[in-house]
């Protein structure tokens, strides 16, 4: 005799995706192309011709998004960002904004 369990569940219950976040980075008249091409496919694993076309909007734009995270990890990709443009002496910038 196998012991059977039984649970109710609670059909009303909603379970609701987590916020996303998009992460930009921002255009400085500093930053080299390369550093941030470094940076595109190092923080956000982006290929290079990704990286290339992301890095051209940023300059052009003065901001493009490099990817779309839950609020812990966006968090975590704008302070890797920022610990290496320290750690290079670059004042590149990377922010997030509510999807």
């Amino acid at each position: 005799m196998a012991n059977e369990l039984e649970i109710e569940l609670d059909n009303d219950l909603e379970v609701e995706e987590p916020k996303k976040y998009k992460v930009f980075l921002l255009n400085d008249d500093y930053s080299t192309m390369d550093f941030v091409i470094d940076v595109l496919t190092k923080v956000f694993r982006k290929n290079v011709d990704q990286a290339t076309k992301i890095m051209l909007n940023i300059h052009n734009k003065g901001k493009e998004v490099c990817g779309i995270y839950t609020h812990e990890i966006a968090a975590t990709k704008v302070a890797q960002v920022k610990t290496l443009a320290r750690e290079k002496g670059f004042p590149l910038k990377a922010i997030m904004e509510e999807e």
